[in-house]
């Protein structure tokens, strides 16, 4: 699912209950994280939920910014929601595009940031500064 079509559906939903279905939905389409994934290394610490985040690095040999390619799973089903909408701002970038990207006025362009609960908001933030890091990782590597 593409950063494009969520903003799209988001605003072609108008009550915020919808929106909040629709990002479960989202979260059912995740491909499924890989049983050996589920390990300490990917575990994003500061979530209430139970949250992984698997990180495979793509580097040309070049000297260019690498590629990041994220997977991720959750045991809460809006989390899920949450890591797909996410994997579709980030995956597939690279590593200094990353760093550019603004996270949280997406999240509000979606009107996500208002609407979750101080422990969600919390796991949220927990869940971009460890791409964030996990990108100047990359990034540094290559320099």
């Amino acid at each position: 699912m593409s950063l494009d079509s969520i903003l799209a559906d988001f605003e072609f939903l108008d009550d915020w209950e919808d929106r909040y279905r629709y990002v479960i939905e989202l979260g059912r389409e995740l491909p499924p994280l890989p049983e050996k994934a589920r390990n300490d290394a990917n575990k994003v610490q500061g979530c209430v939920s139970q949250v992984w985040l698997a990180t495979r690095i793509e580097s040309d040999g070049a000297g260019k910014a690498p590629v990041l390619h994220f997977l991720g799973d959750s045991d809460a089903h809006i989390v899920r929601g949450l890591i797909a909408i996410l994997l579709a701002i980030y995956s597939g970038k690279r590593a200094d595009e990353i760093l550019a990207i603004d996270a949280n006025a997406i999240l509000d362009r979606l009107g996500l940031r208002e609407h979750l609960t101080p422990q969600r908001s919390n796991g949220l933030a927990s869940m971009l500064a460890r791409i964030r890091a996990d990108a100047e990782k990359a990034l540094a590597a290559v320099h």
